[in-house]
Order: C-alpha cells, then structure tokens, then sequence
C-alpha cells in the first residue's frame, strides 16, 4: 500500500492567482466606468446592437443627472465595489484549511508524480482521469459535493488518476508518454478490481482518456466523456490570451521548462475578466463560518493549486489543439496514430454542460458527433458546477451513476 499524500497548498496562500492581475483588472474595470461617462451622457458610446433600446433608456436617464455628482456618485460606487472585492481575498487568504480527513481514497499505486487512488467498493471499477493542468480532487472536492465518495455509495468502485505536478521525468512528457503511463495505470486497475472498468475523462483528461479508450477498448467496458473539448473552432473555442501568448510560447517555455501556473491561470481570466471580482465581492457578504463560504474556500483552493505544463504538451494542445485543430482535423497523433473517435465501438456517455465557459457546447458536441452510439446529457451547470455544483447531483452525478449502472445490463 502507498501512502496517500495530498497536494499542499502555499502558506499563505498566494491566492487568487495571479492576484496581480485581478486586482489591476477590476481597477481597470472601475477606471474605464468612469471615462465611458462623458460618452454615455452625450449618447455616443458604442452599444452591441441588441442593447441598443436598454442603451437609448439609460442615456435618457444619464441626462437628467448633474455631472458633477453623477461622476462623484459612479466614483463611490466604484471604490466601494474594489474595497468589497479586497475584504473578500483577505478574508479567503485567512479562512481556515479545508480538512480533508474524511476522503476514503488510499493511492495504491505511483510511478513518478503520478498516483492512483482506490476509492474501495464492491461494484464495477471505474477509472476517472482528470486533466494535467488541476489537482484531481476536484472530484472529490467535499464530503456533500464529492462525486467520487458519492458513487462509491451507490455501489460503484471508483478509481482516481492523480497526475501530481510534474517531475524531472514529466516535465520531458509529451502526450504520448502520458498516455503510455495511463495504460499502465489501467492495467493496475484490472489487476486490482475484477470485470472490466470504465473509463471516465473530464475536461482534457476526457481526450487523454478517449486516446487510451481506442487502443485498449478490448478490455473496457464503456467510456464517459465529461466536458471533453474536440472541435476547438467551434463555439468560440479560442482563448482570447492564447493568440497574445503565442509568439513567445517558445522561448516561454525554454526558459522555465513548462507553462508555468501563473501564466495558465491568466488564460482562464481572460475568458471572463470579472469573474474574481465577483466571486470576491460575493465571498465577502457570506457567513465565514457557514457551508457556502466553507464550500467557496475549497473551490478556490483547489482553483489557484494548479500544476504547470510539461513543455511539448503545452506545445501540442496549445499549438496544436488550440491554433491547428488538430483534433478534429484528425492530425492528432499518439504513438504515431490518429486519435479518432469515429472507431470506438464501446458504450459511450457525452456529458455537454449548457454553461461551458471553457470548453463551448459546441466542441464537446463535435466529439459526440463523432461517435454514433454515444448517449448526450446535457447539465445545465457550467464547466465546473457541473461536478461540484448544488445541482450537480441531478444534473451529472445520477446520470453518470445510472449510465455505469446499464454497462452491467
């Protein structure tokens, strides 16, 4: 038995990352408030077009303001919003560590950074792989919002790839070895639970999963795709910080030796700039002792814990997934062969978030177009309410229960 250890977070916690750039972003946000004034007075700031009535009625409404205490009114509207922002990191930056005693996973398993973790159970195995870039807890985030211990007591045997941050050996990865590795985590798998496992990717470990899925199907008994991104053309699917960094990815990455944390978590900002503001000012009003708050400090944890990107994958899913397509072009190759869906012959569930922010309806549904038998839900969560959400339950987690059910029917 190997000794379960658990991702440690900074002390203090350095949170939210990169908090440099949150906080310029929402000062930005509060400047550009007050010099969009004038041009909103006067009826001459751009509108997209379907705001253009809300537009005409908030102009009329302007123009019955002094200006004067108008841009006072809007001055100290906008420093309140920033200091309630403020009090809500510090009081994050404060909140006690979430205690994660309760986990029943035990790693039975580890080769390099990575290690597996056996949830225990009588049922069928089911192996959950996660993305490279996140902790794999997300899966198990609490004891109430924990998918993992949650399907153990339906009668499931789940199993958790953990990737860890990568080592010496890792950070020479391409997605080739990684998906040399996670055959040799499957093979664990079925030397330690008996009937053949499913396979269960999320977000990116979805397509890591999907390239596994292909070569071993023989020994498996389905294949679930939770927010698995394929067509990264469709939906709006580029990053609006990937073009900006595209340039200097090179020499980026020869000179730290992988996409360092800091800079993935930038790409994630740009796809809503205001979210940490948000979130903040909201974290700020909650009850510090009460289970929304309690809740909120071990999403967070889990979001500024990320792990860096070992070079050539980076450069394979941002070069190639992101700026070629190489995915759904059928250009993506692993050990030297396509990675294509269209010849899966397995059961297959598609788990298509109507909310997705980072991976759009549109690229999941790509993929499950090219699988024929593959079965859609379609949670009415975003990309991570989905597993952890307060609907997450009803939405992913009983339908993915129900799902691995029928593979013993």
């Amino acid at each position: 038995m190997v000794t379960q250890t658990m991702p440690q977070m900074e002390t203090p916690r350095l949170g939210p990352r990169p908090l440099s750039l949150h906080l310029s972003t929402a000062m930005a946000g509060m400047m550009s408030s007050l010099a969009a004034l004038p041009s909103a007075l006067n009826g001459s700031l751009p509108w997209r077009p379907e705001l253009a009535a809300a537009a005409a009625e908030l102009t009329a409404e302007l123009s019955r303001s002094e200006p004067g205490a108008l841009f006072q009114a809007v001055a100290a509207e906008c420093q309140s919003r920033l200091g309630t922002m403020l009090a809500g990191v510090q009081a994050y930056q404060g909140a006690a560590r979430p205690d994660r005693s309760w986990c029943m996973a035990q790693a039975i398993w580890r080769q390099g950074t990575t290690t597996l973790l056996d949830y225990g159970g009588a049922g069928r195995p089911c192996l959950f792989v996660p993305s490279l870039v996140n902790r794999a807890h997300v899966l198990d985030l609490t004891r109430d919002r924990g998918l993992l211990g949650w399907l153990r007591q339906q009668g499931h045997r789940p199993f958790l790839v953990d990737w860890g941050a990568p080592g010496e050996a890792e950070l020479e990865f391409s997605l080739s070895d990684y998906i040399a590795r996670l055959r040799a985590v499957l093979e664990v798998v079925e030397d330690t639970a008996p009937g053949p496992p499913a396979l269960v990717g999320y977000c990116m470990g979805g397509d890591l999963a999907l390239a596994l899925a292909q070569q071993r199907q023989e020994v498996l008994s389905g294949l679930a795709l939770l927010a698995t991104p394929w067509d990264f053309q469709a939906g709006a699917q580029q990053w609006p910080g990937i073009d900006a960094l595209a340039p200097g990815l090179d020499s980026m990455l020869e000179g730290f030796g992988a996409l360092p944390v800091d800079v993935l978590q930038a790409l994630f900002a740009a796809l809503d700039p205001g979210l940490a503001q948000r979130k903040f000012c909201h974290f700020a009003s909650l009850d510090p002792d009460g289970a929304e708050a309690a809740h909120f400090v071990a999403l967070e944890d889990w979001v500024n814990d990320g792990v860096p990107l070992a070079a050539q994958v980076a450069r394979d899913c941002l070069q190639g997934w992101y700026g070629g397509n190489t995915t759904a072009r059928g250009a993506w190759l692993i050990d030297g062969h396509a990675v294509d869906p269209s010849l899966l012959k397995l059961p297959v569930l598609a788990a298509i978030p109507e909310n997705d922010r980072i991976v759009p309806a549109a690229s999941a549904q790509a993929l499950a177009d090219a699988i024929p038998q593959a079965d859609i839900i379609r949670p009415a969560a975003g990309h991570i309410g989905m597993v952890v959400g307060r609907r997450g339950k009803s939405g992913l987690w009983q339908p993915l229960s129900n799902w691995l059910q029928s593979l013993d029917e």
